[in-house]
């Protein structure tokens, strides 16, 4: 079959939902299937760098920040006219994989009213929480990103928040999914199902890990531990919403000797470097900055534990998982994830049947689980993830699921 991704962003830029995307779409291309990708073209030197791809549709777009990174394509005729000459040179289109919240989504969801055709919509992103995170004045973003999804869709339903923003593009879908149980529980809760839906409505499909590239970590095999401080990796996006400063202020309260990295890039890294020079943890503080892929999987398969410290943002959590997938257990803050793991973890604040908005988000159950977790790993007590998980994560058996959603779709 014939499938179009729509995004918001260019799956060569830097993000989790880009990652998971290029991976999609190699699985399926790998099982015989055709992939198209309508994303707006990357600008600067990432974007250069981008190789020639016929299966890219890039449209053309404005950048939207500073490193000229990500980009914006405004949707309307203009856009709705550049995707279908684009496509037309292609096979027929079977379904529309819609895996975007902005512009992306309006753009797919128009094409597939034009044409008459099945969408499956991702939803990736919690929206409420992330404008929340991540704007000033998050009440207005929300209010001025509805008037803008009614104006595009043409959808007159009522609603000015997140919940209602995301239930107008599940209503345009024929299916709905979530990369977690609990996302998929919330979305559920409120309304955010496809058309004529019944029953369990938003179907579960996690964000995978490539099966070559776990493979080729567990070949090598776990390291035997040496004697030695803990080694404790800190892995993400460096912005307000992942709680890396209160990871830093916890690790400093905490009194532990450890040797952590941190892994990533963002805003806060000036913020993270000044705050442990001032606190002066026992701890050391590597700051390693991104790598590639498979370093961080290496850097995940030689630590002692992975550090998860966002509350509530997330809609899977993939890092936990990718440590999991190596026999790595982590320090989990966000209850949701806990549960989603099932085994192999430190609870923060001990309790991971809490809701997220009662978690103990503060930086003294940190810092205790810190310890707790260290003199575990010191011990060599340290919590078995279950090895079932790994199999279960596999990018190939995400594939095969989502086929199945797809040939639902069809009918």
């Amino acid at each position: 079959m014939h499938i179009v991704f729509f995004s918001d962003q260019h799956l060569e830029s830097f993000g989790g939902a880009q990652v998971s995307m290029r991976l999609q779409r190699r699985f399926l291309e790998r099982a015989g299937h055709t992939v198209s990708v309508v994303a707006p073209a990357m600008h600067g030197a990432r974007g250069r760098a981008v190789a020639p791809d016929a299966g890219y549709l890039d449209m053309p777009s404005i950048p939207i920040t500073l490193d000229r990174e990500y980009s914006l394509t405004w949707p309307g005729a203009r856009s709705d006219r550049w995707v279908d000459a684009a496509l037309a040179g292609r096979p027929p289109v079977d379904v529309v994989h819609v895996q975007a919240d902005f512009w992306g989504a309006y753009i797919g969801h128009r094409f597939a009213a034009r044409h008459g055709l099945p969408v499956v919509h991702t939803m990736h992103n919690r929206v409420d929480v992330g404008i929340e995170a991540t704007a000033p004045l998050p009440g207005l973003v929300m209010r001025v990103l509805n008037r803008w999804e009614r104006s595009a869709l043409g959808d007159r339903t009522p609603g000015a928040d997140g919940w209602a923003y995301l239930r107008r593009l599940a209503a345009r879908s024929t299916a709905v999914t979530a990369p977690s149980a609990h996302f998929a529980h919330r979305l559920d809760a409120h309304g955010v199902v496809p058309r004529g839906a019944r029953g369990a409505r938003v179907d579960v499909i996690w964000n995978g890990i490539d099966d070559d590239v776990l493979d080729a970590a567990l070949d090598a095999g776990r390291p035997v531990r040496e004697a030695g401080p803990a080694r404790l990796v800190w892995l993400g996006r460096m912005s307000p919403e992942k709680r890396l400063l209160p990871f830093l202020e916890a690790l400093a309260a905490s009194g532990v000797r450890a040797e952590v990295e941190v892994l990533g890039g963002g805003g806060q890294l000036r913020a993270a470097r000044r705050l442990v020079a001032k606190l002066k943890p026992t701890a050391s503080v590597v700051f390693a900055g991104r790598l590639p892929y498979t370093a961080v999987l290496a850097k995940l398969r030689t630590a002692d534990a992975l550090v998860q410290t966002s509350i509530g943002f997330e809609t899977q959590g993939m890092t936990p998982f990718e440590a999991a997938s190596l026999g790595t257990p982590s320090i989990v803050s966000d209850p949701d994830i806990a549960r989603e793991l099932g085994s192999g973890f430190w609870a923060v604040g001990g309790d991971a049947d809490a809701a997220p908005d009662r978690a103990d988000d503060s930086v003294r159950a940190l810092a205790r689980t810190l310890r707790r977790a260290v003199a575990d790993i010191e011990a060599g007590t340290a919590p078995a993830v279950d090895p079932l998980l790994r199999e279960r994560f596999r990018q190939s058996s995400r594939t095969a699921a989502m086929l199945e959603v797809y040939a639902r779709a069809i009918g």
